[in-house]
């Protein structure tokens, strides 16, 4: 992170300042030597001040709570959250606990209760439901229960995460070839489309579409452009969904098949993918629009910073109109 970021001041990286920064990442999270140059100790140091000031904010504290109430921590909307793996209490007492810690955080003008329930605790489930307790969210290993303690104010709760992020990666090498591929499970058996897929969770866009290309095809890329995105309601889990399309940059050209979920892969001329029949619409729209910003000289491009009250990185994805195009298709 530079030190510009940290202090909050905006950061602009160009195109192949960002994938080196993007470069020396990988290389400092992956390599187990140690440098004493000076440059990088200072990087070192720099890194360091990144995360104490990523961590100095905390947007919950301990609460001072009498040893028969549950321990929780506070927010700063008065909610208690309690841990399970932070507690030990035996069912046989649990009801009972639960039950004077209602009553506590009731006087104490507590308003959400958040429990959250690991697989080993799962006997409490039925306990929390019938104290008035609802589900909130689960995942795998865990259930969030909440009940609302407030009996003058209605329920004012965010829905828990509904929309699912996906990624497609726009590879266009220098001989005006875009890579694309041919799903195992496509609901349109044989047809054509972007290598991608989801983005995992604490993943950046940019790293996700650089390896889902790589993993489905053995293309290695650096970032380029973000060039649109799609919004669509009713997928899977009933979660709607985002397509965030990203232009890279190929670093080799001989791919490698993922064979459990690629069926077919190539390098096709974009002149014939723009006309192929088992090339749905959308995915033209997405190379036609690539091709517009080369001409006009356009980059979606990325700005990494750190928010000055949470200390918590972000990227902020903007257009930059004063790029020059790259070396990229001319069509």
């Amino acid at each position: 992170m530079l030190s510009t970021a940290i202090l909050g001041r905006s950061t602009r990286l160009p195109l192949q300042a960002f994938n080196s920064w993007r470069r020396r990442l990988r290389t400092n999270r992956s390599t187990s030597s140690v440098s004493t140059s000076p440059q990088h100790q200072r990087e070192q140091a720099t890194q360091h001040q990144s995360r104490q000031f990523t961590r100095a904010f905390h947007s919950h504290k301990a609460m001072d709570s009498p040893p028969d109430v549950f321990r929780g921590q506070t927010d700063r909307f008065a909610g208690v959250t309690v841990d399970g793996r932070e507690e030990t209490v035996e069912k046989s007492e649990f009801e009972e606990k639960l039950n004077k810690s209602l009553e506590w955080w009731t006087k104490n003008k507590n308003r959400a209760i958040w429990f959250r329930v690991y697989k080993e605790q799962a006997d409490w489930v039925p306990i929390l439901a019938a104290a008035g307790f609802d589900f909130h969210h689960a995942r795998t290993g865990i259930v969030v229960m909440y009940r609302w303690l407030p009996t003058h104010e209605s329920i004012n709760l965010p829905n828990y995460a509904h929309t699912l992020l996906g990624v497609g990666g726009l590879v266009i090498n220098d001989k005006d070839e875009v890579l694309v591929v041919s799903d195992r499970y496509a609901m349109i058996p044989n047809s054509w489309k972007l290598p991608g897929g989801y983005v995992e969770p604490r993943e950046n866009l940019i790293d996700a579409a650089i390896r889902e290309v790589e993993e489905e095809t053995g293309i290695r890329t650096t970032f380029r452009s973000v060039v649109c995105l799609r919004h669509a309601h009713g997928g899977n889990f009933g979660c709607s969904d985002i397509y965030m399309v990203i232009a890279l940059k190929p670093l080799n050209l001989d791919f490698t098949r993922c064979e459990r979920e690629i069926a077919r892969l190539q390098w096709m001329p974009i002149a014939e993918y723009l006309q192929h029949p088992q090339v749905h619409e959308t995915n033209r729209q997405f190379v036609h629009t690539f091709l517009d910003y080369q001409k006009r000289g356009l980059v979606l491009t990325c700005r990494n910073q750190v928010h000055q009250v949470l200390k918590r990185e972000y990227n902020l994805y903007f257009v930059d109109g004063q790029s020059k195009p790259d070396d990229g298709p001319k069509l």
